[in-house]
């Protein structure tokens, strides 16, 4: 198998760390947060001028037709870099679910404007009592008219704070368990009825709680078939999970990087502390759990588009599972060999690790995908 980039895809990626490098420095990282909505509408242009907004989209809806690697380079990029702008929830889950289920209107609607930085989305699927079961939906829709009416509250949606339209799932029939019967809806986020309560996560990032009451939507809202959403909303997730596995690499190259420049250039008795053997060790044994995450963040990238469903959850958790764990060692070790001050808020590593551990718990966590793996062995 040919793991070598083509000549686009190293186009690609010299673009994007060149973007970032030049508008994402840790200080530079402080202010946007500091915006009012937690990231840079200045920035989310640069993407659209870029192309990354409508990477994963067909030309004909002004994207470039890339594929999940292509995907990978972006987010290992923006793990590098930290970057908090909403395309994990926009480009990568929203715009996967309008190219499985969209009809030719809705992606001619939607997919350009996202592609040219005027439209946002959110995935609003998990809720409080569902932990990570993506069939648990208490969420209701009920036909009225041509219509539907929803009804129910959605948890740790991320980005659903600033988005221009919520991809909502509720069941349109069937069990709160049931895999049958739900259903996916395109709601205005300023609809009626519909209530947002906006939070930062740990490490940063904006999610929201929501609330539908009473929110009614027509026919031509609807994503798909009405009760048959659910292969959709696990190939959405699947798309998620690659994303934020390419992202945590990132994130632990980075870590890496700078514990390796702290090792050469810390002073301890008139020496660097990277000349102690036990430290040299350390250091090496995250070099090899940050290359074990890149390569289970490419197997992620290739399943994507795995035609066989079984195959491709079964090795989309192992490789959530293996990048969990090596994000986890590198960004433990990382604040180690960096002392106290790796969790100063004014040094970038404690904000590395912190967000790892989100990554870790978005889309289940490694405990919850080691499950799934034994029950698939059974």
């Amino acid at each position: 198998m040919d793991f070598d980039f083509s000549d686009e895809q190293r186009l690609l990626r010299e673009s994007v760390d060149r973007l970032l490098a030049d508008h994402y420095s840790f200080a530079q990282r402080r202010g946007y947060l500091a915006e009012p909505e937690g990231w840079s509408r200045s920035l989310w242009r640069r993407y659209a001028e870029l192309g990354l907004l409508g990477l994963p989209f067909a030309e004909e809806y002004g994207g470039f037709g890339g594929g999940a690697v292509d995907i990978m380079l972006v987010m290992e990029a923006f793990g590098r870099a930290l970057v908090l702008e909403p395309y994990l929830a926009t480009v990568v889950l929203g715009g996967t679910a309008l190219r499985l289920v969209g009809n030719a209107a809705q992606k001619a609607a939607i997919l350009p404007q996202i592609a040219e930085g005027n439209a946002t989305l959110a995935f609003a699927h998990g809720e409080r009592q569902a932990r990570y079961d993506l069939s648990d939906v208490l969420t209701t829709a009920k036909p009225k008219g041509e219509g539907w009416v929803l009804d129910g509250s959605k948890s740790v949606v991320i980005h659903g704070d600033i988005a221009d339209r919520l991809i909502v799932s509720a069941r349109s029939s069937g069990e709160r368990d049931d895999p049958q019967g739900l259903s996916l809806f395109l709601v205005d986020a300023d609809a009626n009825g519909v209530a947002r309560r906006a939070y930062p996560m740990r490490d940063g990032t904006r999610a929201a709680e929501i609330s539908l009451s009473g929110v009614e939507v027509g026919a031509d809202d609807v994503l798909g078939e009405p009760g048959q959403a659910f292969p959709a909303i696990e190939r959405i997730v699947e798309a998620g999970i690659a994303a934020v596995a390419a992202e945590a690499v990132g994130a632990m190259e980075a870590m890496q990087a700078m514990t390796l420049e702290y090792l050469k250039t810390r002073q301890q008795f008139g020496r660097p502390i990277g000349q102690n053997q036990a430290l040299q060790h350390r250091s090496a044994e995250m070099l090899i759990a940050l290359e074990q995450g890149r390569s289970m963040a490419m197997l992620t990238a290739m399943m994507v588009d795995e035609p066989d469903a079984l195959e491709r959850a079964h090795n989309i958790s192992m490789a959530k599972v293996g990048v969990g764990q090596s994000a986890r060692f590198v960004s433990q070790n990382a604040i180690q060999l960096h002392g106290g001050i790796g969790m100063t808020e004014e040094y970038a590593v404690g904000h590395y690790f912190r967000r790892v551990m989100v990554i870790d718990h978005l889309f289940g966590d490694t405990a919850h995908h080691l499950s799934r793996i034994a029950d698939q062995v059974r």
